[in-house]
């Protein structure tokens, strides 16, 4: 089971060698992963406005952050938790994604969802309708040009003709490409079109919902033709400051079916832990406690054994 952090919102604000500071610290700390969503643009609650609540504000673009990242640290992994990818111009993500992972030596993996704020979707000048089919080209686009010397490609919203996309990723066939959501739609889209579901829920609602949800999972992989135990699942843990609770935690989720866990920052610092030194201490608790549980080594061994697929 490997075990990701998900960064802190706002760490700017600490400044910017704290951010690397911090980044330098996971990885000594033993984390197999460093993950950074996104929201490019905000939607201030107005009459009118679809949105009920407020997306997390002041947030590192995540793709510029990891790059910053990569340069300061060897073997943690780099990942994104999730960005939007439909927002986006795929053949600029597909380069952008290509060229982290060349920097940084095969160390990519890239989490990507619809999202769910159209007031963004309008900033971006992107149909907020459209979402669910542009990310499915998408997709299929960038592993093309992750894995292909020339593109041909006519879908509905991108095409290319006698393109090519070079130098290509270290790792073979592309970075992993996980997808989010919790949805009917986007399960199916797991199963069909990704490496592995990053579930949203915190970890007592995954493992209460898992079954039926992996069931269409696997059910979309066979109907596809792909193999449904080669698609990874990861979940984030509830409560993890709860280390008296984290076996039981731990424990549901391995039997779940979970390869990967996130420990979130975020929900950390909720819970007032503040600053490099206090968070650092945290984590190395909690990283402590499920190893014990799952006898899961550091990052540094074997970290690209089975990054693709994400079961063991």
């Amino acid at each position: 089971m490997h075990v990701a952090v998900e960064f802190p919102l706002a760490a700017h604000r600490w400044g910017a060698d704290t951010v690397l500071e911090l980044a330098r610290a996971i990885e000594d700390v033993g984390y197999d992963e460093i993950d950074l969503f996104e929201h490019v643009t905000v939607g201030h609650p107005i009459p009118g406005r679809a949105e009920t609540r407020q997306a997390a504000p002041e947030l590192l673009e995540p793709l510029v952050t990891l790059g910053a990242i990569s340069a300061v640290t060897r073997q943690i992994g780099l990942g994104t938790g999730v960005l939007v990818l439909p927002q986006r111009q795929p053949a600029l993500v597909a380069k952008q994604v290509a060229t982290l992972d060349v920097l940084s030596g095969g160390r990519v993996r890239l989490g990507v969802g619809v999202g769910w704020q159209r007031s963004e979707y309008e900033s971006l000048g992107v149909p907020f309708e459209e979402r669910g089919r542009r990310i499915d080209e998408a997709i299929i686009l960038m592993r093309r040009y992750w894995t292909e010397p020339s593109v041909t490609f006519r879908g509905q919203f991108y095409r290319a003709e006698a393109m090519g996309m070079d130098p290509k990723p270290v790792q073979p066939g592309g970075p992993p490409l996980w997808l989010g959501g919790d949805s009917e739609a986007a399960l199916r889209r797991v199963g069909r079109l990704g490496d592995g579901w990053m579930a949203m829920a915190d970890s007592d609602e995954v493992v209460a919902t898992a079954p039926d949800k992996l069931a269409t999972i696997r059910a979309a992989a066979a109907a596809a033709g792909r193999d449904p135990a080669g698609i990874g699942f990861q979940a984030r843990l509830s409560d993890p400051l709860d280390l008296e609770s984290l076996t039981r935690r731990v424990a549901g989720l391995r039997a779940a079916g979970v390869t990967w866990i996130a420990v979130s920052l975020p929900a950390i610092e909720s819970a007032g832990v503040v600053g490099v030194a206090a968070q650092v201490e945290a984590l190395a608790r909690i990283r402590e406690r499920v190893r014990h549980e799952t006898g899961a080594n550091t990052v540094a061994s074997a970290r690209m054994e089975t990054r693709r697929s994400g079961p063991q």
